[in-house]
Formats: C-alpha cells, structure tokens, sequence
C-alpha cells in the first residue's frame, strides 16, 4: 500500500498511471463513495421521520416536491456509487485511466475532472456527435 503526501497530485512529468496516481486516483474516488454514502444515509434517516403533517396544502406538496427532488437525486448517486465502484474495479485490473474505445490515456486533467470517465475526451466528443445524430426525437 502507498502512502501519499497531503499535497500530492499526478502530473504528466510522471509514468502514466503508475503506482502513486493509482493509489491518489483509489483514494480520492473512495472518499466520493464514502460521501455519497454518507448524504444517503442522511436521506434515509429524514425521510423515516414519518409522515406529512403539514395542514395547508401548499405546503404539504411543497415538502412532497422536496421529498421527490430528494429521491431523484438519491437515486443519481445511487448510479454514481455503481460507476466509482467500476473505476475502482478498472483500478485493480489496471485497465484504468485509459480510453475503453481505443486504448488510449484518457488523460491526468479528464480524470481529475471526471474520475469515473472511461472515455477519452475526442472519444466522448464522438459519442456524443453520434448520439445526437441518432437519437430519437
């Protein structure tokens, strides 16, 4: 296991993914997990409170609004602990960090932006322009 600096980040004057972006890349999508977890958590335990006890209708379907928001955005994290759970897996097969379409570095700044990505950028660009073209409107 490495241990890295607090003030440690990749940079491309380094081996591409090499032991230390790894452990940075596992650490930092860890502790992602660890906070969708946590607000989850925190979601289950307001909405178990009990019922609706607002009287005025306006604001019971407020606080309906705000529990369907909250469900919705759950469940977006719900999808998002799938994929950090996925890049983590890329991790310790060492497919990570690289473009599943063609191999390629996806690239230091990408990840750091995005660290569930699997594309490279010109490779999303594509799926994306695709996409478009083709899909049902």
């Amino acid at each position: 296991m490495i241990t890295l600096s607090p003030d440690y980040r990749p940079s491309k004057d380094e081996e591409f993914m090499n032991e230390q972006q790894l452990a940075y890349f596992r650490q930092k999508l860890l502790l992602w997990r660890m906070d969708l977890l946590k607000e989850a958590g925190e979601t289950l335990a307001s909405l178990s409170e009990g019922g609706i006890h607002e009287a005025d209708l306006a604001d019971r379907a407020t606080v309906e609004t705000d529990r369907a928001f909250e469900l919705r955005t759950r469940d977006r994290a719900r999808k998002l602990i799938i994929k950090i759970d996925m890049a983590l897996a890329r991790i310790e097969d060492g497919s990570y960090g690289y473009c599943e379409e063609t191999g390629e570095p996806i690239g230091l700044q990408r990840l750091e932006a995005r660290p569930i990505a699997t594309l490279s950028l010109e490779a999303q660009e594509r799926h994306e322009r695709h996409e478009k073209i083709y899909r049902d409107d």
